[in-house]
């Protein structure tokens, strides 16, 4: 007898914890005695433990400059946002590689004629951190012992620093002392994808019929089938994981697409294009 009365006062318990979670994942105000719960910070919780990728504030850091002006440059130029700031977090390792922080190309993209790259370098690895350090006033806070020097090759990518020192050797830190520039730099390079390699020109075969495909979309449905995951999805298996296309790995697209879904850059992109969001609002 007293079992059964323990066990139904523990059923009755987990009851009222399930409908109190159900309720919570409804983004209301919670109530717990006098108090409410904020339904923003609640929202914001759920955003994180759904989109697992936005618990890392380096993640957030990279999109907080990019999400916005890269949404709204992919729409007009036809192009899944949500598709291109995965790839260029995935591309740049969220901004952690020395390439793209020095050059500023995010998205690994190969110099053409007349580009500037990033030649070979001689640079330092710290054997406390296990990053290539490259500018040259953080080299002098290393002890000796801490630096392992070696010869880099030339990185074939094209160099977005300023004409002066692009191509060269000098001011590999450029970037990381004018911000300013090298949102504008990161930008330029997400412009030159958009616009030279998915093309109707483009030389690849599957970049063109990227083009195409995604032209007659926007054509049939309008803007807004950029912004859905299917078109996302489409266009980076359109464009990757097999031979003569932007990455030949097979795995490359499940990648990208694990950064699509995992930091939730399908709703992040609607609502920052169709409910006119700020990103830290959207985020």
């Amino acid at each position: 007898m007293f079992k059964r009365w323990l066990n139904s006062i523990n059923l009755g318990i987990l009851l009222l914890f399930v409908f109190g979670c159900a309720e919570a994942h409804k983004g209301d105000k919670i109530k717990i005695g006098d108090n409410i719960t904020n339904e923003v910070l609640v929202k914001d919780t759920l955003k994180t433990n759904y989109y697992s990728l936005r618990k890392y504030t380096h993640v957030k850091s990279f999109y907080s400059g990019l999400a916005e002006p890269v949404t709204q440059l992919c729409i007009k130029e036809n192009v899944p946002p949500a598709a291109v700031l995965a790839m260029a977090g995935l591309e740049s390792g969220w901004n952690s590689g020395y390439v793209g922080r020095i050059s500023g190309n995010i998205l690994s993209l190969g110099a053409r004629g007349g580009d500037k790259e990033l030649p070979a370098l001689y640079l330092p690895t710290s054997i406390k951190t296990k990053n290539v350090v490259f500018d040259s006033l953080e080299i002098l806070k290393h002890s000796k012992s801490d630096l392992i020097w070696k010869k880099r090759p030339p990185s074939l990518k094209k160099d977005y620093r300023p004409n002066t020192v692009a191509g060269t050797t000098f001011q590999l830190g450029y970037f990381s002392h004018h911000p300013e520039e090298k949102s504008e730099a990161q930008l330029q390079n997400i412009a030159d994808f958009l616009h030279i390699f998915i093309s109707h020109k483009s030389r690849i075969v599957a970049y063109k019929r990227a083009r195409q495909k995604l032209d007659s979309l926007v054509n049939i449905h309008g803007k807004s089938v950029l912004l859905e995951e299917k078109t996302a999805l489409m266009f980076i298996n359109d464009i990757g994981g097999r031979p003569n296309t932007f990455n030949f790995r097979k795995t490359w697209p499940k990648k990208v697409t694990y950064i699509i879904k995992n930091a939730g850059l399908i709703p992040l992109t609607k609502a920052i294009y169709t409910d006119k969001l700020t990103f830290e609002k959207a985020w």
